[in-house]
């Protein structure tokens, strides 16, 4: 069953531009995983903080990707720009208009 992780990251004032840069990077190991789309964004009505919007095919695919040594070099690089602000959802897909 697909697998959505759909949250926030609040940064440090002034760092956006840099987590995103960070959360942006190609990385063929997130496919290769089980990730099936992961996008990044940003809204200029709530400053200094990202926007993720993750699907794997599984949260146990999910899970996994933790361990993977560029998911790990990317979270260290990342956890000094944050703020401590996170918010989100994770949520089982049980269907879709598109598909």
């Amino acid at each position: 069953m697909t697998f959505a992780n759909v949250g926030t990251l609040g940064t440090k004032p002034g760092h956006q531009d840099a987590l995103v840069a960070i959360l942006t990077r190609p990385s063929a190991g997130l496919s290769v995983a089980g990730c099936l789309q992961y996008e990044v964004g940003v809204n200029p009505d709530v400053p200094d903080t990202v926007f993720v919007s993750e699907l794997w095919e599984s949260a146990e695919a999910h899970q996994a990707s933790l361990q993977l040594d560029s998911v790990q070099a990317a979270i260290a690089e990342a956890r000094p720009l944050l703020s401590g602000e996170m918010g989100g959802f994770r949520f089982n897909v049980v269907g879709s208009p598109l598909r």
